[in-house]
């Protein structure tokens, strides 16, 4: 709890220190439990932007938003941990300069953020956001500028997260499923989307020679998930093989244990009854 003395500049002084030590706490803690190195550094704006891909951006103004949502920086991201708390004693006179200003109910101007789905990542601000935080406060004003993505935000954490967005994004270039298919579609370990992606490329090529016609993505895509994924992915759910997987993932297990152990391309009953036998 805070302890205010009554005289601003000294409460502002004891607002960075504090600030500073609960982050050295917070670094002690996250090594002692064997955290990801990236649990506690913020996400790099153009990273994420990289990882989602950039469909367009629109200025959107002024808008009070969370703290919380706050998880990322353009270009600051060594000055201030995850939660805005100071690295270093680099930034102590600004960040006790903005706090004075603060405590004396001085005007603050606004911050300013790109915002992906739910999260903002700061172009200016820094401080005040960290100021903010160390006061105990829930939201702050901001000037928001939106920036629209191929992939929506969700599900990302940490830094380690993007590599799975990253694939994702490629796969689904490559395999441009929509609507509900490109919701089903989903895998933990990113390389799987690069290695599905080969095996619906590969599909495609048996369809269009069976067929003797040229098929775009989209198509080879939509049939795919139509012709061959759903109904192996039904198949498996009624002979119990999904476990603890996604749906992709089983799909692709069987699918590669299906040509490893008899050959074929095809799906019936008595190839789901070997694989199950095999498991």
């Amino acid at each position: 709890m805070n302890r205010d003395t009554g005289f601003p500049r000294a409460d502002a002084e004891s607002d960075f220190l504090r600030a500073r030590r609960r982050q050295v706490l917070s670094r002690l803690a996250n090594w002692l439990r064997r955290e990801p190195d990236d649990v506690n550094i913020m996400l790099p704006f153009h990273e994420v932007v990289d990882a989602l891909g950039w469909v367009s951006e629109r200025r959107i103004g002024l808008r009070v938003i969370q703290l919380s949502s706050i998880v990322g920086s353009v270009d600051r991201g060594r000055d201030f941990d995850r939660r805005f708390r100071p690295t270093s004693g680099r930034v102590r006179e600004r960040w006790e300069r903005l706090a004075l200003a603060a405590r004396r109910g001085e005007n603050i101007p606004p911050i300013e953020v790109y915002r992906i789905g739910g999260l903002h990542f700061i172009i200016d601000g820094h401080h005040r956001v960290s100021v903010a935080h160390a006061m105990g406060l829930d939201s702050i004003d901001a000037q928001v500028t939106e920036v629209r993505t191929k992939l929506d935000p969700a599900g990302i954490r940490y830094r380690g997260d993007l590599i799975v967005k990253d694939y994702r994004r490629i796969f689904l270039e490559r395999v441009p499923l929509t609507g509900q298919a490109r919701a089903s579609v989903i895998v933990s370990d990113p390389w799987d989307y690069a290695q599905l992606g080969e095996h619906v490329e590969a599909w495609g090529f048996r369809l269009m020679q069976d067929e003797g016609a040229f098929l775009d993505r989209q198509t080879i895509a939509a049939r795919w998930f139509a012709e061959e994924y759903e109904p192996v992915v039904r198949m498996l759910h009624q002979a119990d093989l999904i476990g603890t997987h996604t749906e992709a993932e089983a799909y692709m297990w069987v699918a590669g244990e299906r040509y490893r152990l008899i050959r074929t391309h095809r799906w019936d009953d008595e190839v789901i009854e070997t694989l199950r036998t095999q498991r």
